[in-house]
Parts: structure tokens; C-alpha cells; sequence
């Protein structure tokens, strides 16, 4: 397992023989290199295009500009993962190791916050445009933002300390293992109750306020008295693609977690066997949650009109200039420039809901 490896240092006594993850380390490194080489200029290009030709003027390019930097972190860390797959040994100093294991968890929970985020915007701008206007200000959402970082922030200080690598030995040489490999003291201690505890908050929460928020717009727009707009289609699909990378990268992870977890800490009676079952799904189910950084940037091109002509703009003789002036009639520009209660009634799904009252105001959402 470990035939090149350039570790010298003695195996202690105490030190158990190292587990033959070769496997798992071959697909993790097959995986994550692809995720590397998309993800990288995929969110780096995402967030270019919202800080420098956007301009993150409107609630949802907030939310997805940060949503981008999340994504972004994550790849930038997946340099140091890859040796240690190739090697089946931690190289590093400790604290890249325990670095780059929470900044995945910062990752796949911020971006499943970041996510609800847009979902509960636009059920705001849907369900409820006058109700909820005040809380649709690019203020508010930076402001929601800068507490989703400091949240996250928070839970990566025991993220950090529960990842230190674990020693193990092979052919009388002492080395280390990374992101794997706790003992079951650990688990029962403090890993499961950390665990638990950021999923509640990181995964369960979310994941409610998405299916709610989807289902409520979903039933909005399938009333008789809704348009069938551009504007329409592009939110059904925006939803659409948030469930879908929900169900497809948090849901699996999480709740191979959670039962993995139990399993670990004793609570749920399982054989040996069983539990090594219950690894590998888990260790396939990573990889899904870690995809998430490639697939988000589908929710940036297929809902944003002005991001999507903004690349269009990046091809054309006249640079990104185009996007804002061609394509359909200076979208970008009015992305650019949400209007906030102060200068229109409200920030809503004008031309989504016909409404009874014609003396009603009906904002806009140039989100959308």
C-alpha cells in the first residue's frame, strides 16, 4: 500500500496495523481530479462574472456570488487531497489536513444554506411580494450572508480539532491517515454529537425550508390566474435545479452520515461487516457531496439571464460590453440594478400572478 512511500520514522508498539483503503483512494483521486479541473474555472469564472460585470446588485446574485466563493474554496483545497490518494498516506504538516477537512463541511453546508437562501427569495418574491419585500434588499441579503460565514466559521473550529490524522502502521513504519479512520472512542465522545448537531442545523433545516419553499412557488404558479411567462419558466427552473442537487449530493451524504454515525457510537447494533458496508456507501456518497461545487454553477447559467449573456458577451469581437447592450434588450443592465422598496413598490414576480385588484401595485423582480 504504502511501497513508496518516503515515511522513516519507527511504527510505536501501540500503533495498529493501516487499513487497506487503496480502493476508495483510487476513486477519491480519479473523482476529485475531475472535480478539480471543472470546478476551478467554472466557480472562478461564476465569480468573476458576479463581482466584475454584475456588479452583485440583486438579492439572488448575492446569494449566488457567495455561493460561487464556497465552491471555489473547496477546489482550491483539493490540491493537497489528491497526494494523499496517490500516496494512500498524509504527506503534509497536521494542520493542512485538518484545514482541508473543514473546509468540506464549510463547503457542503454553506452551499446548502446559500441554496435555501435563493429558494426562500424567491418564495418571497412569488407567495409573498408585498408581505416580504422588506427582506428582499441586496442589504439584508449581504447582511444574511456575512451570518452564514460566521456560522460555518463557527462549527470549523471543532471540525478542525476532531480531524487531526490518525497514526497507524505499515511494515514497521509509522504513518498517518487523513479524513478517515476514527476510533470509536472519538465517535462517541465528541464526533457524533458534532456531527448531529451540524446536520440539524446545516442540512435538516435547510432542506425543509427548500422543499417548503419550492412546493408553496410551485403551487403559486399552477393557479389558474398565473401567467405563462419567461419570468415563470426561469423560477420553475431555478427550483428545480436546487432540488435536484439537494436530492442528488446533500441528501445521500447525509444520511449515509447520520446512520454511519450511529453505527460508530454503538447505538444501532450492527455486525463488523456491516459497518464496512455502511463505509464504503458513505465513501461513494462524499464524492456526490463534493460534485455539488460543479453542478452549482448550472443554477448561475440556467437562471440568470444576465450571467448567461454576460459568457455569451465573453465570446463575442466586443468582449463582455456585448452582453450588456445586445442579446435581449440590456438585461444585464437591469440586472444590475434590483429595485428596493425605497424606489419601487415591492421586488416581485411581476407578470408570474395576474392580480384581481388592478389598483394593486405589482413590483418587479429583474432577478429573473
Amino acid at each position: 500500500m504504502l511501497a513508496n512511500s518516503s515515511a522513516n520514522t519507527s511504527a510505536n508498539s501501540s500503533d495498529l496495523p493501516c487499513p487497506d483503503y487503496r480502493a476508495t483512494h483510487r476513486l477519491h483521486m480519479v473523482v476529485y481530479s475531475l472535480v478539480l479541473l471543472a470546478g476551478l474555472p467554472l466557480n472562478a469564472l461564476a465569480l468573476w462574472v458576479f463581482l466584475r460585470a454584475l456588479r452583485v446588485h440583486s438579492v439572488v446574485s448575492v446569494y449566488m456570488c457567495n455561493l460561487a466563493a464556497s465552491d471555489l474554496l473547496f477546489t482550491l483545497s483539493l490540491p493537497v487531497r489528491l497526494p494523499y490518494y496517490a500516496l494512500h498516506h498524509w504527506p503534509f504538516p497536521d494542520l493542512l489536513c485538518q484545514t482541508a477537512g473543514a473546509i468540506f463541511q464549510m463547503n457542503m453546508y454553506g452551499s446548502c444554506i446559500f441554496l435555501t437562501l435563493i429558494n426562500v427569495d424567491r418564495y418571497a418574491a412569488v407567495v409573498h411580494p408585498l408581505r416580504l419585500r422588506h427582506l428582499r434588499r441586496p442589504r439584508v441579503a449581504r447582511l444574511l450572508c456575512l451570518g452564514v460565514w460566521a456560522l460555518i466559521l463557527v462549527f470549523a473550529v471543532p471540525t478542525m480539532l476532531v480531524h487531526r490524522p490518525s497514526a497507524c502502521s505499515y511494515r514497521g513504519i509509522r504513518v498517518h491517515l487523513c479524513f478517515e479512520s476514527f476510533g470509536d472512542k472519538l465517535w462517541k465522545s465528541r464526533l457524533l454529537p458534532l456531527v448531529l448537531l451540524a446536520e440539524a442545523l446545516g442540512f435538516l433545516l435547510p432542506l425543509v425550508a427548500v422543499v417548503y419553499s419550492s412546493g408553496r412557488v410551485f403551487w403559486t404558479l399552477a393557479r389558474p390566474d398565473a401567467t405563462q411567462s419567461r419570468r415563470r419558466r426561469k423560477t420553475v427552473r431555478l427550483l428545480l435545479v436546487n432540488l435536484v442537487i439537494f436530492l442528488l449530493c446533500f441528501v445521500p451524504y447525509n444520511t449515509t452520515l447520520a446512520v454511519y454515525g450511529l453505527l460508530r457510537a454503538d447505538l444501532v447494533a450492527a455486525s463488523p461487516a456491516a459497518r464496512d458496508q455502511v463505509r464504503g456507501v458513505l465513501m461513494v456518497m462524499v464524492l456526490l457531496a463534493g460534485a455539488n461545487c460543479v453542478l452549482d454553477p448550472l443554477v448561475y447559467y440556467f437562471s440568470a439571464e444576465g450571467f448567461r449573456n454576460t459568457l455569451r458577451g465573453l465570446g463575442s469581437p466586443l468582449g463582455p460590453r456585448t452582453s450588456a447592450s445586445n442579446g435581449d434588450g440590456g438585461t444585464l443592465a437591469q440586472l444590475s440594478r434590483e429595485p428596493t422598496p425605497t424606489s419601487r413598490p415591492a421586488a416581485s414576480s411581476q407578470g408570474l400572478i395576474r392580480h384581481s385588484n388592478p389598483r394593486t401595485p405589482i413590483p418587479e423582480d429583474s432577478v429573473l
